[in-house]
């Protein structure tokens, strides 16, 4: 029996952490930080919708 894999919290997990990463160029204002945050959030759920649409 082939098991599941879920790559939905991968990509959500994936795009918090390129938004930290971006975040760190940012850091000295914090309202932009936590904005790339937010961003890479919004862009991991958004590519989690299509993967488990596919």
């Amino acid at each position: 029996m082939a098991k599941v894999i879920e790559k939905t919290s991968w990509a959500v997990g994936g795009g918090l952490l390129m938004g930290l990463g971006i975040g760190f160029f940012f850091l000295p204002n914090a309202l932009a930080f936590v904005g790339s945050l937010l961003a890479g959030l919004g862009i991991g759920l958004v590519v989690s919708a299509f993967i488990a649409n596919s």
